[in-house]
């Protein structure tokens, strides 16, 4: 060790996982070095490759896995580590030590950072000089907590504000707008305020529409800003007008695309899908899945500034069905590329490249702002960043919060919040920690799920009571049943009740149910009505990616496995092949976790079916339940019982109806849909026809499906009759 780490040797225990990486005598992932660090004897990888004799072996056995784990993560944060793929494996990614990581290891300096070393962010200080400035804007800040007042009035240039979930970070961000504006002279036209969705700038533009001062600000999604410039600069930037793409604009280039190579779609599917992969999905989501991927590896070519013959050399070392998938893809992307190019379109990717790319070789039309606020900064992404750089604002107030960052798929990454303070030496950190959303209960919850996450504990504000329920149920027939009867019992506004889900095919499970109880919902996800919110007499179906920001009296999450949190799923290898993911994916689906149970004010219930819920549920977070983990329980009244016993038969008929299908999937190694399809199943158990001649009638049930599974779907209903 070097000599310095004699003055205080924990300070420098980070340098161990470094030297400890640097001594292995071939690469490994995460998990590995974890369990290494960690002395782990029973790791069959260690034993088989006698890691165990190695001196540096155990050498962090005092710390738990998450703090070792929050080591790595902190080397990979300050680029002292990063993620490569293995060469004799491209689906293989390894962690390595960068050129900067060796010179840590020769002269020591990442023990010096206030936020890197530990990711700590401590309790915002409130100063007798904050307080006399209170004092004096106390007609302006008076509805406000001292943290918030000091959000919103700070004279600091570079500001990070880190927010937690129900803080009132919305508020913060509009109210320091209009100070800005009323009480500091600053121009409303050189006010930029950036966030990442339309709803959320729609919302910010509501807020500030009622203070006069504020008019001329602009709010701004990063897209929406970048597409404005584009417009307005069009002839320099192209040589023929160019607008952005619609999505039924991408489907019809997409068929277009295939036809124009010879491509059958039906073919195309089958070769690029496996059965595991297309178990349970039609035609058209199958389809719809490959045209997704190709646009998501033209994206990721864009964006890291690569050629698409790069994507076609990097397929040569795969085996041959893989190399035909990338072949298939290539011929795809460059007809949807050149086309693009012919007739002026652009995609959201484009939108930010060529604005930058514009600015850059336009200095003189960089416009200029004195203060840039943006918000949802645990979002951000290396473009989005490069795009703030640019623009050099003389004053930045980023909101944020790191324990709600959860789109490291889709490119952001959340070391620009961790790192804030190392890019802003002058910077000040201000935290608002009092939940104003929910009960003390839950608030505690919430705080014990991410225990490690070095950030303060949020504080509750409401002392009203609150209900948190773990519930356990034999099948996932019964865990949906009770979702819904127990909506049914509620006597909350619809809209106030919420159904969180992990994947999109629980959340349509649920959706089918609602349908045969006659139950309105709307059904958000990620790429489906994210910005639409529900009518005061409908429910919310949601995945818990399209519903952050968002808040419900009573939430359901479903589905808490471990099969789900986290989520087993995978991309497509050939997806794997060309993103290089460099962030924890389990401490991402952690925080997915965190996210879905903070939108509850003062019920959450947790449900899930089988053995064992997911370790997100922590010993200390079970402590908070009084009942523990129940076994479904719900008394319903008899006028209930009696008026919904036909709905009930009718779920119970659709439940078997796909157990029926599955059984038959699995014996004849067909996939489902093949089989039938949900909509059709659906039909069958509301309709619940008694002879063949009426299930004849029923959509999808054409004359040999009838003739071939028509007894078998009768014997099925009506032995619910």
């Amino acid at each position: 060790m070097n000599s310095i780490e004699n003055e205080n040797p924990k300070q420098f225990d980070y340098l161990k996982v470094l030297k400890a990486l640097d001594s292995m005598p071939f690469s490994i992932g995460k998990n590995l070095l974890i369990d290494f660090l960690h002395g782990d004897e029973k790791n069959e990888s260690i034993k088989r490759n006698r890691l165990n004799k190695k001196i540096l072996f155990g050498i962090l056995q005092l710390y738990s896995r998450q703090e070792i784990n929050d080591f790595i993560e902190n080397l990979l944060h300050n680029s002292l580590l990063e993620y490569r793929q293995l060469e004799s494996n491209r689906f293989v990614k390894v962690l390595s030590i960068t050129e900067k990581g060796r010179q840590e290891l020769l002269s020591p300096v990442l023990h010096k950072k206030k936020l890197s070393n530990n990711f700590a962010i401590k309790e915002t200080a409130i100063t007798e000089q904050d307080r006399m400035l209170f004092e004096s804007f106390d007609f302006f800040l008076k509805p406000y907590n001292d943290e918030q007042k000091k959000a919103i009035v700070s004279p600091a240039r570079k500001i990070l504000c880190v927010a937690g979930a129900g803080s009132g970070k919305t508020t913060v961000l509009t109210k320091r707008i209009e100070f800005l504006a009323k009480f500091r002279s600053a121009a409303p036209e050189r006010i930029l305020a950036v966030t990442f969705t339309r709803k959320a700038r729609s919302e910010m533009a509501a807020r500030l529409s009622k203070y006069p001062n504020c008019n001329g600000a602009r709010i701004e999604t990063f897209n929406s800003f970048c597409e404005q410039l584009l417009k307005l600069h069009n002839d320099a930037v192209y040589s023929r007008p160019v607008r952005i793409i619609s999505y039924s604009e991408k489907i019809r280039l997409f068929n277009a695309a295939l036809k124009e190579n010879k491509i059958d779609i039906g073919n195309a599917v089958e070769q690029y899908f496996s059965f595991g992969q297309i178990r349970g999905k039609t035609p058209d989501e199958l389809a719809r899945m490959l045209m997704n991927d190709c646009y998501s590896i033209l994206e990721l070519y864009k964006t890291h500034g690569k050629k698409l013959k790069e994507f076609l050399a990097e397929g040569e070392a795969l085996e041959q069905k893989d190399r035909n998938n990338v072949e298939m893809i290539y011929n795809i992307c460059s007809y949807i590329t050149s086309f693009m190019e012919k007739f002026g379109l652009r995609d959201y990717s484009d939108q930010l490249i060529h604005c930058m790319e514009f600015l850059k070789n336009n200095p003189d039309k960089i416009p200029k702002f004195d203060h840039i606020l943006v918000d949802e900064y645990q979002d951000v992404n290396a473009m989005q960043i490069g795009l703030i750089d640019l623009l050099d604002p003389e004053n930045l107030f980023c909101v944020g919060d790191p324990r709600q960052s959860i789109f490291g798929w889709r490119g952001s990454k959340i070391k620009y919040i961790l790192n804030f303070e190392d890019k802003y030496p002058d910077s000040e950190i201000i935290t608002l920690s009092t939940n104003y959303r929910s009960s003390r209960q839950i608030v505690d919850f919430m705080n014990r799920s991410l225990e490690n996450a070095r950030l303060p504990e949020l504080r509750h504000s409401s002392g009203s009571p609150a209900e948190i329920k773990l519930i356990n149920f034999d099948s996932e027939n019964e865990e949906i049943e009770f979702v819904v009867a127990k909506i049914l019992e509620l006597s909350l506004p619809r809209n106030e009740i919420f159904v969180l889900a992990r994947t999109n095919r629980l959340i349509k499970e649920v959706s089918d149910r609602m349908k045969l109880r006659n139950i309105s919902h709307i059904v958000r996800t990620e790429d489906h009505n994210r910005d639409i919110e529900a009518a005061r007499d409908e429910v919310t179906l949601a995945t818990v990616h399209s519903i952050k920001g968002l808040e419900a009296s009573a939430v359901f999450v479903i589905g808490c496995t471990g099969i789900n949190f986290p989520c087993k799923a995978s991309d497509h290898p050939i997806i794997e092949l060309v993103r290089l993911d460099d962030y924890d994916k389990e401490e991402e689906e952690r925080r997915l976790f965190y996210v879905a149970v903070s939108r509850a004010k003062n019920s959450l219930y947790l449900t899930y079916s089988g053995k064992s819920h997911t370790r997100f549920i922590s010993e200390r977070m079970l402590e908070l339940l009084k009942d523990g983990v129940l076994k479904p329980e719900i008394k319903l009244e008899n006028h209930y019982a009696k008026t919904q016993k036909s709905n009930d038969n009718d779920a119970d008929i659709l439940s078997r109806l796909k157990m029926w299908r599955t059984d038959l999937s699995r014996s004849l190694n067909l996939p489902a849909y093949i089989i039938m399809h949900d909509k059709t199943l659906l039909e069958i158990a509301s309709a619940r026809p008694s002879t063949l001649d009426e299930l004849g009638k029923i959509s999808g049930i054409g004359s040999t499906k009838l003739r071939t599974y028509g007894n078998d779907i009768l014997n099925i209903v009506l032995s619910n009759k």
